[in-house]
């Protein structure tokens, strides 16, 4: 179990009824434990699953779901009928559960037993016929969850119930998730907007405003020690540094020194206000005098925003919220998996027939979790917003390899989930553009992949990740109850624009129904 998931656990609740007599009963229980012991023996499952008895009646049903809301560590609730299981009794209880729910329809044995079945076998295994029964009133009542469908024993089956645990557990941190924006949203940008108490109806996220004014008591604060310590101690034994970059009396190691300072202020303010992530504003930075007063940032957090990244703080550059929050969650749900994650932005495009691709980048701020090769912290001059200066950041190229990028905008009377499967390829180095960069092809091609997300209205920011896979985010979306535009080798372009259509109409009645 993944340490970082130990305070969570899911429940199982088997569905039955007592027409078929106690002693069926007894036996649904015992191999319900058996089921729940064998889920979490197999060490694919990232949560614990808990064993909840079996509901035989609605008072049972609504009872069990109660106390799964109001339980902290409760994160999901699985569902199986082992019996034919009347479904007017489930009805109540699903109406409570606010917690995500997972439908398992399995079955206790794996085979028929052809030569002894008998009644009393057929009355007891009945999964066939009550999950059905069960996944109708779901559908009646438009209850979201996922639907796994497979022999509880059998890798690909639990391998499915462990993507769902995760996005459970990216669900329940997104309940009590604090984004602090450093300064606005970037002026005349529109996909970094939108509707912040929607959102947090929607998914959970809590956003404020942090205005640069409460930094600065923070910063004030910083001991000029423990800034050394971190360049000498950290900066210089995990990151590749040029000599010149060391010597104390250089231009170069000020600025690494300062921005070292700028990482420890911005992290005793996320730890002041609890928060999980944050946003940054490169227009926004303190008194515009900072070279003479020392009252602030000489330079764009850069290297603090990717460091405090791999730390699993969330983050968006210029005020863009939406991922920010959207970055926690990924990289949340992505512990304890190869390949790492990272806030990345679409920054130009490469022509090359089938090799088509598009170079990931940002300024400065990409996660070195992705990283090929061991970063180097470099310096250089960076020309943008009010502040031109030597800037400090972490260079490198990505590893190669098949991952997914996601994104969230707000359509005005809904939020959309965009995602699509990519494939990274080698990148050149850029010696005079000294970024951390990466270059992919998205699927299932670059003219369908990017035309797509483009229709779909995506964002020119994303959140990668190497290891999650389109399962997790039509997960997310459906515990969300959120629409889902994926997009990968299958999509077809003209399909996917009409389904967009169709899918304006479908949000379209169901505000008007409600």
């Amino acid at each position: 179990m993944i340490k970082a998931f130990e305070n969570f656990e899911v429940w199982f609740v088997t569905g039955a009824q007592l027409l078929y007599g106690g002693d069926a009963v007894v036996q649904v229980d015992s191999h319900s434990k058996e089921m729940v012991e064998g889920l979490n023996s197999t060490g694919i499952l990232p949560i614990k699953v808990v064993y909840k008895g079996t509901a035989n009646s609605s008072k049972e049903v609504a009872d069990i779901m109660s106390r799964a809301n109001v339980d902290e560590k409760c994160v999901g609730v699985i569902c199986w009928m082992h019996t034919f299981s009347p479904a007017k009794m489930w009805i109540k209880g699903m109406q409570i559960l606010r917690k995500p729910l997972l439908h398992l329809h399995t079955q206790y044995n794996k085979t028929i037993p052809y030569d002894t079945m008998d009644m009393d076998f057929m009355n007891l295994n009945q999964s066939a016929h009550g999950d059905r029964e069960f996944a109708h009133i779901l559908s009646r009542l438009r209850k979201p969850r996922k639907t796994v469908i497979g022999y509880w024993k059998d890798e690909k089956t639990v391998n499915h119930i462990a993507v769902w645990e995760r996005v459970c557990a990216g669900v329940a941190d997104a309940q009590d998730c604090l984004i602090l924006r450093f300064g606005d949203q970037m002026n005349n940008v529109a996909v970094t907007d939108g509707d912040k108490v929607a959102f947090e109806q929607v998914l959970g996220y809590h956003v404020d405003y942090c205005p640069f004014s409460s930094v600065m008591p923070f910063f004030d604060k910083i001991k000029d020690e423990d800034v050394t310590a971190l360049v000498h101690d950290v900066y210089f034994k995990e990151y590749v540094v040029a000599d010149e970059l060391k010597d104390t009396a250089s231009e170069g190691y000020k600025k690494i020194w300062n921005a070292a300072k700028a990482e420890l202020t911005l992290r005793a303010v996320l730890e002041a206000y609890g928060a999980k992530g944050f946003t940054t504003n490169f227009d926004d930075l303190g008194d515009y005098n900072v070279e003479e007063t020392g009252k602030g940032f000489d330079q764009i957090p850069g290297l603090a925003s990717q460091r405090l990244m791999h730390d699993g703080y969330g983050f968006g550059a210029e005020g863009d919220w939406k991922d920010a929050c959207l970055y926690r969650t990924t990289w949340f749900m992505s512990q304890g998996l190869e390949g790492g994650t990272s806030f990345l932005e679409d920054y130009t495009l490469n022509f090359d027939g089938e090799n088509s691709s598009v170079l990931e980048s940002h300024m400065l701020e990409v996660c070195p979790d992705i990283s090929e090769e061991k970063p180097r912290l470099e310096v250089h001059h960076l020309a943008i917003g009010y502040r031109h200066t030597q800037t400090a950041r972490l260079v490198f190229t990505t590893k190669q390899g098949h991952g997914i990028t996601a994104t969230v905008v707000d359509m005005g009377n809904r939020f959309r989930l965009i995602a699509n499967d990519v494939n990274l390829i080698k990148s050149k180095p850029l010696p005079k553009l000294p970024v951390a960069s990466a270059l992919w092809i998205p699927e299932p091609s670059f003219e369908v992949g990017v035309g797509c997300w483009m229709n779909a209205g995506g964002t020119h920011h994303s959140c990668f990740s190497f290891s999650l896979t389109d399962e997790y985010w039509r997960d997310f979306a459906e515990i969300a109850d959120m629409e889902a535009c994926i997009i990968n080798k299958d999509t077809d372009y003209e399909q996917f624009r009409k389904e967009l259509r169709w899918n304006e109409m479908y949000y379209m009645l169901n505000k008007a129904l409600r």
